[in-house]
């Protein structure tokens, strides 16, 4: 009976006036009804911010029919002892958090028979984080998890997930910590049909201003349609982080461990699709930049990136077109960064909070000339000049590809016309070897454009296969992507 009256009290709904609005369960509320839920069971384990998650459930009640075990292995001979070493002597990875999720859900099938409670439904919720430094220079992140039954003996689900600080004190990273960990634990059990919300329910009383989420997975029989790249996607759309990357087989990674102390060489573009002109950019830009003095070619990532902006359609963000996208991309091998960086100089500040080495951005004649052009920086105190501070003045270089004119003349860096308050400035990097033109450019493909390719599908005509990377065309066609019809349906 008060289970019953607890869900109908999460569940009202209130209207202002014709505007539907769910209440948010408070954190006791949330704890509370896992707590009285009687067939949820399971452990906590958590490293490095205290046990701030298991907290709301004790302080909640009714936890003694929830909580199995809660546990902190926070001395590292400790938690090597449970848990094994890593191979690369860390504690705060992924790899670490899985190892935590499946010692502990290994222990709880062990020790609890299935014939004594065979309605039971197993979770165990874990965490590994390191809090703020004391000369908080490093403001701290974490790994998050949960590894959990929605039904008696079945597989498991896993929702993992990565996180930075962004607050100043210890203290209130492990309160938000609690938090979000509470709000994880809730949604697991009771949205994980609505995977789109139980992401924006991940930030119930929280601000974006004390956390960021950079990346979440999700695997499991209730989460197998689930699109992890679509999911990455949410998170940038939603303004849990500034920017998400996965890689090519489909999985979001964390973009610290592909960029730490690398060379990055990034390509922008809409990739609408991904054109001939594309990829003759990236290997002529990519040729050039090996070859430099402060670059190893064994240490080098390539990113093509696609920014908000570009994923934008009549206002809105069109996922139908991303998934297309991201599609091809990833059929080309590639690793993919979403943005919310409308300016490059954005770009490579995020860079450089992972890599100090030499970075390469690989652009077309268009991108420069925005570049140069002032509005983009009026939001910047320091305008255009503060914007340049932080692009150029970084180990940076552009690589820019030339672009064919209607007459058939050809723009490079040597021709291409800013606005003339701008020109000595542009003449000042361009004559300090901060950009270089791509000179072994395909000549026969300059013509070639994305939206032509676009509406030349879309009219249903021929001829735009041949404008494509080898193998996209027919990609295109049988997933019918970007409205072409497939090869069955053109056959009819």
């Amino acid at each position: 009976m008060l289970i019953s009256h607890l869900q109908a009290i999460m569940e009202e709904i209130t209207y202002d006036g014709d505007i539907k609005i769910e209440n948010i369960p408070s954190l006791k509320d949330k704890a509370l009804r896992i707590n009285l839920n009687k067939d949820i069971y399971g452990t906590f384990a958590e490293i490095g911010a205290g046990q701030e998650t298991v907290r709301q459930f004790f302080r909640a009640g009714g936890a003694s029919g929830t909580i199995a075990k809660t546990m902190s292995a926070y001395d590292k001979d400790f938690s090597d002892a449970i848990y094994g070493i890593e191979d690369d002597k860390r504690y705060v990875t992924e790899a670490r958090l899985r190892k935590m999720l499946n010692h502990e859900v290994n222990l709880i099938e062990q020790r609890i028979g299935r014939e004594k409670q065979p309605d039971k439904i197993f979770f165990t919720y874990a965490n590994t984080v390191a809090t703020i430094d004391f000369a908080k220079k490093y403001k701290g992140h974490g790994w998050v998890g949960i590894k959990y039954q929605v039904q008696p003996n079945q597989e498991y689900n896993e929702i993992v997930l990565h996180i930075r600080f962004k607050e100043n004190d210890a203290r209130l990273q492990q309160e938000t910590l609690g938090v979000l960990g509470t709000n994880l634990i809730y949604g697991a059990f009771y949205k994980y049909n609505e995977p789109k919300k139980l992401l924006r329910y991940l930030y119930d009383h929280l601000d974006k201003d004390q956390l960021e989420i950079d990346t979440i997975n999700f695997s499991g029989p209730v989460f197998k349609d689930v699109d992890n790249r679509l999911m990455s996607l949410q998170l940038v759309k939603n303004g849990m982080t500034d920017a998400v990357m996965f890689a090519p087989d489909g999985n979001n990674v964390l973009p610290a461990r592909v960029l730490y102390k690398k060379n990055i060489l990034a390509l922008r573009g809409s990739f609408r699709p991904v054109t001939k002109v594309n990829m003759d950019m990236f290997e002529k830009s990519y040729e050039m930049y090996i070859k430099e003095n402060k670059v190893d070619k064994e240490k080098t990532q390539v990113i093509f990136e696609i920014t908000l902006s570009n994923l934008r359609a009549e206002g809105e963000i069109d996922e139908q077109d991303f998934m297309d996208r991201a599609r091809l991309l990833c059929s080309l091998g590639q690793t993919v960064l979403i943005s919310n960086f409308k300016e490059y100089y954005r770009l490579v500040e995020y860079f450089s909070q992972y890599s100090k080495s030499r970075m390469g951005l690989a652009m077309g004649v268009n991108n420069l000339v925005d570049i140069f052009d002032e509005k983009y920086y009026r939001h910047l105190s320091g305008g255009i000049l503060e914007a340049f501070g932080k692009l150029f003045y970084k180990d940076l270089r552009v690589y820019l590809y030339p672009m064919e004119n209607e007459d058939g003349t050809v723009t490079t860096s040597e021709n291409l016309k800013v606005h003339p308050r701008m020109k000595e400035l542009y003449k000042f990097f361009k004559y300090n070897g901060k950009v270089v033109d791509i000179t072994d450019y395909e000549k026969s493909i300059l013509s070639i454009f994305s939206r032509k390719v676009l509406a030349k599908i879309a009219a249903g005509e021929s001829g735009w296969e041949e404008m494509l990377p080898e193998g996209v065309a027919k990609l295109i066609k049988e997933k019918s992507l970007f409205g072409c019809e497939s090869e069955e349906v053109m056959h009819k």
